[in-house]
């Protein structure tokens, strides 16, 4: 199961007779980095091997895609099948409950933090191309034909280059008074060749993405295909046999988190509700050609139970300040202090 994965952050507190929580079903985001690359030929292209001595110049436009990181990261959503009410009532201690906006119980009778969030990738801010034409005498604007405008550049990108030569050997006719005027008029010829040139070379520009993709582990799976990539297409779904396949693997560890605070035996009529997950401990491996990428291991609910904590904790003799984990729905932190009369 493929999903682009979204998430708030903010909490509320329910203050009522009962608060209706949810409490959290493991996932995982897989967390891509992808690189495209965009090569654009030079309008003169032809001409690099006759005037600059270039062969390498690209003739034909190309894109292409890379992959350049792959994370596992556990994450979490609302279980709708683990819905419960917790009593707030004469009969019990249950104070206030603390609810993340999707309804995910975080604690019961104490304050509670949401966990921090992964920081979205954002691209740096990319620096606009130069254009050619802004560098072109008038000389070369009016050249009669191709091959006489790439011989103008060829020739304009050699003066360059003598210019920058002479200003680093202190011969030119027009010196800089100081080293700050030298570097801004070695800049500024250094843009003027990168922006002729580009009449022969032409561009390539990278551009990168993030995509996350989310995974409910629900069981153990070997080499499930969770997804595909392609050098010429990027990413693509599982079943487009353009691209090769990644495979997600999910192993259960058989360690199963327990509580001394869970309830034994039939729970009573009148229960407060309070339920807890101990979740078991899992291993994903994301991997291509036979080689592990990158790997995680987490506890999920998926591999463990659901249980509900001692009635007495909440009863009118006790109050017990719990807090969960709030991506597993376990107990992160427990305290109890009995009530004064």
């Amino acid at each position: 199961m493929i999903m682009l994965a979204m998430a708030t952050t903010a909490m509320c507190q329910q203050l009522m007779e009962g608060a209706t929580y949810y409490l959290p079903k493991s996932t995982v985001d897989v967390v891509l980095r992808i690189e495209k690359t965009t090569v654009s030929p030079g309008m003169l292209n032809a001409y690099a091997e006759r005037f600059m001595k270039r062969s390498d110049v690209p003739s034909l436009a190309s894109v292409s895609w890379r992959l350049l990181s792959a994370e596992i990261t556990p994450s979490a959503v609302p279980d709708t099948t683990k819905r419960f009410t917790a009593r707030i009532d004469g009969k019990h201690s249950i104070q206030r409950v603390a609810l993340a906006p999707d309804g995910t119980i975080l604690a019961v009778n104490a304050d509670a933090t949401l966990p921090t969030t992964r920081i979205p990738f954002c691209a740096a801010p990319k620096q606009p191309l130069p254009d050619a034409h802004d560098y072109m005498n008038q000389d070369i604007l009016a050249a009669g034909s191709r091959a006489k405008m790439a011989e103008l550049i060829a020739q304009e990108i050699y003066d360059i280059r003598e210019s920058r030569s002479l200003l680093s050997k202190g011969q030119a006719d027009f010196m800089p008074k100081d080293g700050e005027q030298l570097r801004i008029m070695m800049q500024s010829l250094d843009i003027q060749e990168a922006a002729l040139m580009q009449v022969f070379s032409g561009t390539t520009t990278h551009d990168t993405t993030e995509v996350v993709l989310s995974y409910v582990p629900e069981k153990e799976v070997n080499r499930h295909v969770l997804f595909r990539f392609s050098s010429h297409f990027g990413l693509s779904d599982a079943d487009d046999l353009s691209g090769e396949p990644y495979y997600l693997s999910v192993s259960d560890l058989h360690q199963t988190s327990e509580n001394a605070a869970v309830a034994e035996g039939k729970l009573p009529k009148d229960n407060a509700e309070i339920y807890v997950n101990l979740p078991g401990r899992i291993r994903l491996e994301l991997s291509h050609d036979g080689k592990i990428i990158t790997s995680c291991e987490m506890m999920a609910t998926e591999f463990g139970r659901t249980e509900s904590l001692d009635n007495e904790l909440f009863g009118k003799k006790l109050f017990t300040q719990l807090v969960y984990h709030p991506l597993s729905g376990s107990i992160q932190s427990i305290k109890s202090e009995m009530v004064k009369k």
